[in-house]
């Protein structure tokens, strides 16, 4: 079975889908039609813009989401059985799925940045990448510190990003050397993405989702909070409020993928994050990029 999943916050790069721009009038006008709805020029952005204004959430998150859809547009679906997204990725999926137009995913992933980073302004925090240790003692040692600090992204076995406020992720990346790790790298984010702190960002998302439609998915969704299929669209909307604040379980949906069929994954989106992680996840799969 063939699953489509769509990449999230950090793919981005300087002139991405410029070539999807280039090679299509459709493609063409559904990327310009992002200028409208967004009111400002996201597309000079993405292909001439500079690596910082790149890295600004509100820009990264609707790019990553544009470059996205255009990339599946151009690929026209693949005839795909199931899709996921990791974190921002998964508006992309729920395109793909038919839950979202485009127009609303862009308008929902637009406001989630915004509150986000709005959220991060608010409360400076931090996250950082932990390496070569079990998910378990990664939890374990988190549990332990004062002050809030949580698994954020379980990204593949020995990979695991923790998130939440500064001092807390600083003391959790000590023990967490002491207790073996190979690395714990703070990552150049400014905020702590799905950790409570982001609570104040999930109220503004979930207003925002209450008022937009959501159609029952063609295909299923293996969301980043449940890791398993979903087609409900009401479901659906709670889980994407929930991923705000909790954390994402892209191993455990790989997993559950494989479990219930999918063999060949197929990157749709900017960068090769996705399948380089699958791959560590089970070597026994194809993953490889849509275009």
């Amino acid at each position: 079975m063939k699953a489509l999943v769509f990449p999230g916050q950090g793919s981005q790069f300087v002139g991405m889908g410029k070539e999807l721009y280039d090679s299509r009038k459709d493609i063409k006008d559904l990327m310009e039609s992002a200028n409208e709805i967004l009111g400002f020029d996201i597309l000079s952005i993405m292909f001439n813009g500079t690596d910082e204004d790149l890295k600004k959430t509100e820009v990264t998150q609707p790019s990553i989401f544009i470059h996205s859809v255009a990339a599946l547009k151009a690929v026209n679906g693949l005839g795909a059985e199931m899709v996921a997204g990791h974190s921002l990725g998964e508006f992309s999926a729920l395109v793909a799925n038919g839950v979202l137009s485009f127009d609303d995913g862009l308008k929902l992933v637009s406001e989630r940045a915004k509150a986000m980073q709005d959220a991060c302004d608010a409360n400076p925090s931090s996250m950082a990448a932990i390496l070569g240790l079990d998910d378990a003692k990664v939890e374990e040692i988190c549990a332990q510190i004062s002050g809030i600090v949580v698994p954020a992204n379980y990204n593949c076995p020995g990979q695991l990003v923790i998130s939440g406020e500064t001092p807390a992720v600083e003391e959790a990346c000590a023990k967490l050397k002491e207790a073996g790790a190979k690395r714990a790298l703070l990552l150049q984010v400014n905020g702590a993405f799905h950790s409570p702190l982001m609570q104040p960002a999930q109220e503004r998302l979930a207003a925002a989702i209450e008022k937009t439609k959501f159609r029952k998915a063609t295909i299923p969704v293996y969301q980043n909070i449940t890791t398993t299929a979903v087609t409900n669209p009401d479901e659906i909307k709670q889980n994407l409020i929930a991923q705000l604040t909790g954390p994402v379980k892209w191993t455990q949906s790989v997993q559950n993928m494989i479990k219930d069929g999918a063999s060949n994954f197929v990157e749709v989106g900017p960068g090769k994050t996705l399948q380089g992680l699958i791959k560590k996840i089970d070597g026994s799969v194809d993953a490889a990029s849509a275009i």
